[in-house]
């Protein structure tokens, strides 16, 4: 059974950052594609950040490039979304997703994915 647990989210102030976490189990990482997701009140879910199965080029939405990076460590079956320069416009609830075998390019939109964690809080705020 796949089950992901994200874990980091809080309270920061803007300039600061975050490491969300997201540790899967019941299944081998590696043959996935996974994404970051967020979702701020009344707006849809938004494409963070997302790495193809196979670890092609990561695809960032341009509101977060150059501040946030994914990276996968398949020795622990985590996924790693770093936050820096964090902006109040980042707050939102931050999900991430895997699917098997799903090849992307340059694409990171939440249909594509089936299987998702339970979501993580990120608050950006002075």
């Amino acid at each position: 059974q796949v089950q992901l647990v994200e874990s980091g989210g809080g309270s920061v102030q803007p300039g600061g950052s975050l490491r969300l976490s997201c540790a899967a189990s019941g299944f081998t990482l590696y043959p996935y594609a996974i994404g970051w997701f967020r979702q701020a009140p009344g707006k849809e879910r938004e494409g963070v950040s997302c790495i193809s199965a196979g670890d092609s080029t990561p695809y960032y939405v341009d509101s977060v490039k150059g501040r946030f990076t994914i990276a996968r460590d398949n020795a622990k079956n985590t996924v790693y979304l770093q936050m820096n320069s964090l902006k109040p416009e980042d707050t939102g609830v931050y999900y991430c997703a895997v699917e098997r075998d799903l090849i992307l390019i340059r694409r990171c939109v939440w249909p594509d994915f089936g299987s998702w964690g339970q979501g993580t809080q990120v608050t950006v705020s002075s």
